[in-house]
């Protein structure tokens, strides 16, 4: 580690305050505005019209928060510490619900679960009338829950892999039963990542436009975007009335895990295996449930969607609204703007990376602050920030729908995931080859480009790659701030959804699932054990 007392270098420091203000901006700009523009978010806040939103996204929220809480880490402990059988295959499905964007996870459940959907038609063969509608509260509840409990079941998973078998042991021989065991010694070490977990999924799901849309379920984020363009001081002030919600949410769960905090524990050789008996089968029933639910069912709906569209063109129907050549053009559209908005990202969070680990700098710290907190920022905020700030000033007129606007909000909204991998990548670095390096005369760029480049790319790369796996989902910003000749597969599938064309939906929704599929596979199944 480089000593904290050399200075560093100018050039990082001005980069890092550059970046700082740009992931700063669009939350400062939402601020700046509701004073400007008049807006009254304290008004708004005890108004009757904004009551209901807001009390149903809280309600909402908690409820996912509480059920992912529970379902990601009961998961997380019948595939890492219990006798099940397939381990392996239970820990490579249950992350899989990540390649699902929530809007096509909930039109998924909708097509599978509601009356004269795949389990309605299946029912019926056996004569049982289904007919449980999957909407509102209910229905975005199920969806989130669904889809994204892995952000709880992967870090908690993690840690369970990484606890010390001993003191469990010892419990144990002094006579305490498991469930004590689990109580007083397995869930206080677990507190840090199941509660950052949830925090990702209660800053989720109070962001959260797609689903909630789908399901005709009225939160804020989706009265900020029917408000945008028609009442836009009621939009900016729901968005100031969001934006304070996330910041209490993210201070109050830093206050409540801090008495938690320690450092990560050894690798045990021999951790502890539960057994679990009789249960065994109920256990196993849980597993194929979770599975079913979020990833076979969901993908059986994709392909009815695009089997009966593809048939009843076929037969002579309605011809489809989109040609196996057209896919193409979407498809290419989102794999550049993830991969631009990735690299985008890892080059410019990593000079604040370098001041943190290499030289301690105050600089460093600051952005360091402000990138992670942009994170906590829901997407939709930011879309419209950027968008407001395009439509009222001259400078921004110019950016408007353009694909440098969309990769600067893209940045922002997930640069933040790579903060800590770009951290451990620098830190791989020993001081004493580049010490070495620079006492045989190499200039720093060569130094970089030749040292360290090659040692901090794969931290860097698995950064990215959770970029990528983000920007390829995200639907308000894209809806907001794309250009209108950039259309992608989020788009496209959300726009066939809302307008009833489900064999159109099948097939862009079908290209998107294996687009992230294949990312969720390299760099988060494979590399399940650094989520904590």
């Amino acid at each position: 580690m480089q000593s904290p007392t050399i200075r560093s270098p100018a050039l990082l420091k001005i980069v890092a305050v550059v970046v700082t203000v740009g992931f700063a901006f669009p939350a400062g700009y939402l601020v700046w505005r509701n004073f400007t523009f008049h807006s009254d978010p304290l008004g708004v806040l005890f108004s009757q019209r904004t009551q209901g939103p807001l009390l149903r996204t809280l309600r909402l929220a908690v409820l996912v928060s509480a059920s992912t809480a529970v379902l990601g880490t009961a998961l997380a402990w019948l595939t890492t510490r219990c006798d099940v059988p397939l381990k392996r295959m239970w820990q490579a499905l249950l992350p899989l619900p990540l390649v699902f964007p929530t809007f096509i996870g909930a039109a998924a459940l909708i097509r599978t679960l509601n009356p004269g959907g795949l389990l309605s038609d299946w029912l019926d063969n056996l004569g049982v009338v289904w007919d449980v509608e999957v909407r509102g509260l209910f229905g975005a509840w199920l969806a989130l829950t669904l889809f994204t409990y892995p952000y709880v079941y992967l870090p908690v998973a993690a840690r369970l892999r990484r606890l010390p078998g001993s003191a469990e042991e010892t419990a144990r021989l002094l006579g305490d039963r498991p469930i004590t065991v689990i109580r007083r010694i397995v869930l206080p070490q677990t507190a840090t990542a199941i509660s950052a977990g949830t925090l990702l999924v209660f800053l989720y799901a109070i962001s959260d436009f797609g689903a909630v849309q789908l399901m005709r379920y009225d939160t804020l984020s989706r009265a900020i975007y029917t408000t945008r363009l028609n009442n836009q001081r009621v939009s900016m002030a729901l968005s100031v009335i969001l934006l304070v919600l996330a910041a209490v949410v993210v201070l109050v769960e830093r206050g409540a895990t801090r008495r938690y905090e320690h450092a990560a524990p050894v690798r045990s050789r021999s951790p502890v295996v539960y057994r679990l008996g009789r249960t065994k089968p109920l256990a196993v029933a849980f597993l194929v449930g979770a599975v079913t639910l979020g990833l076979l069912g969901p993908l059986a709906s994709l392909a009815d969607w695009t089997i009966d569209g593809i048939r009843l063109e076929a037969s002579g129907g309605r011809d489809l609204l989109v040609g196996w050549d057209d896919v193409w053009s979407p498809t290419w559209n989102t794999a550049y703007g993830s991969i631009l908005a990735a690299v985008v990202s890892v080059a410019l969070v990593l000079p604040a990376a370098y001041l943190v680990v290499r030289y301690r700098s105050r600089i460093g710290t600051v952005a360091n602050a402000v990138i992670v907190s942009a994170f906590a920022l829901p997407g939709i905020l930011i879309g419209l920030a950027l968008l407001f700030w395009t439509l009222k000033t001259d400078a921004g007129s110019h950016l408007r729908n353009t694909l440098v606007l969309l990769v600067f909000a893209y940045m922002v909204r997930f640069g933040g995931q790579t903060m800590r991998t770009s951290q451990v990548a620098v830190a791989a670095v020993s001081t004493r080859l580049t010490d070495a390096a620079r006492t045989l005369g190499a200039s720093w760029v060569r130094r970089f480009r030749s040292l360290e480049l090659p040692l901090m790319a794969p931290g860097l790369l698995a950064g990215g790659g959770l970029v990528m796996l983000s920007v390829m989902k995200e639907l308000p910003i894209t809806l907001l701030i794309a250009p209108f000749d950039f259309p992608t597969l989020t788009t496209k599938a959300f726009n066939s959804i809302e307008e009833a064309f489900v064999a159109e939906a099948g097939i862009w929704s079908g290209v998107l699932v294996v687009l992230s599929a294949v990312l969720t596979w390299l760099f988060v199944v494979r590399r399940a054990d650094h989520f904590d």
